[in-house]
């Protein structure tokens, strides 16, 4: 049984990243012709005279509807003001209906979940030079926080995708990096944990499709990338414990991939992306050590 003490904490931690004002950004544009495929853009604050790197954000929230970007437009407007260009990325998300046995809305769809997120990588290049000049695409590095930190593994790992994958790449994408935080990684061990509410099980289809699907999907199925990967975990996090960060690396190891790992005390899930919390900080310096 989790402790009372830790879900109060985590409960006081959501409630403080959640209570910051949304923030608009400097421009939006389309990837596709759905409501979601949109990519909302943040402008480096301050001197701008130089291209900014750019990150690419997609949020968490367990790939289920009621969460949407606007959540972490103040991480991206904080990233905004460390000098970053940011692209924060919508994309289909699971029905609002409850079903597939679950006791709320279920978890992503699929395909179509995995479908807007390799369009919308895919367009970025040419978005960002259409709406946002001062990004500099040759420098761009992808985060995603729980639900969207397995899709930023993901989006990295698609030149491994097994053959007649529909979102494999010829080649590695053009990417300096990737920081994850706190990510569903490990799909296996999320399942065994239970990890928000048996969200991956949901994502890939139910059970009857999980052996078929998840060689298509699991981060740690799709090792080793070749492309440098960092993952910030908080150890009190008790929505996505650091085991599944942590059985995470251990594949990348057994694979030949060194993934760095930073934990951090007394920081749960949500301080990650909460702009008043000192691990927001650490976050933008990950993206920075691999960005600059």
């Amino acid at each position: 049984m989790t402790d009372p003490a830790a879900v109060e904490r985590d409960a006081a931690e959501a409630a403080s990243a959640f209570a910051h004002p949304a923030v608009a950004p400097d421009a939006t544009a389309a990837y596709g012709e759905h409501p979601d495929h949109v990519v909302d853009f943040y402008a480096p604050r301050g001197d701008t005279r130089e291209p900014a790197p750019l990150v690419v954000l997609l949020h968490g929230g367990a790939w289920r509807a009621p969460y949407d970007r606007q959540h972490v437009t103040p991480f991206a407007d904080f990233l905004a003001r460390r000098g970053f260009a940011v692209a924060n990325v919508e994309y289909r998300r699971g029905s609002s209906v409850p079903h597939q046995n679950a006791e709320g809305p279920v978890a992503g769809r699929w395909p179509e979940t995995f479908d807007d997120v390799a369009a919308a990588m895919d367009a970025l290049p040419g978005l960002a030079a259409d709406v946002l000049p001062q990004a500099d695409v040759r420098r761009t590095v992808v985060t995603g926080h729980s639900a969207g930190g397995h899709l930023a593994l993901w989006a990295a790992a698609r030149h491994v995708l097994p053959a007649g994958s529909p979102w494999r790449l010829p080649s590695p994408p053009m990417l300096r990096g990737v920081v994850a935080l706190a990510p569903i990684a490990d799909f296996a061990v999320a399942e065994e944990l239970g990890v928000c509410g048996g969200a991956s099980a949901q994502l890939l289809g139910g059970a009857d499709h999980w052996d078929e699907r998840l060689p298509y999907a699991d981060p740690a199925a799709l090792l080793p990338t070749g492309i440098a990967t960092a993952v910030v975990q908080g150890r009190d996090d008790i929505v996505v414990p650091q085991e599944v960060a942590e059985a995470y690396v251990a594949a990348a190891a057994k694979a030949g991939e060194m993934v760095g790992l930073t934990l951090l005390d007394a920081v749960g899930h949500f301080p990650l992306i909460d702009p008043a919390a000192d691990a927001c900080a650490v976050v933008a310096e990950e993206i920075s050590q691999l960005a600059w």
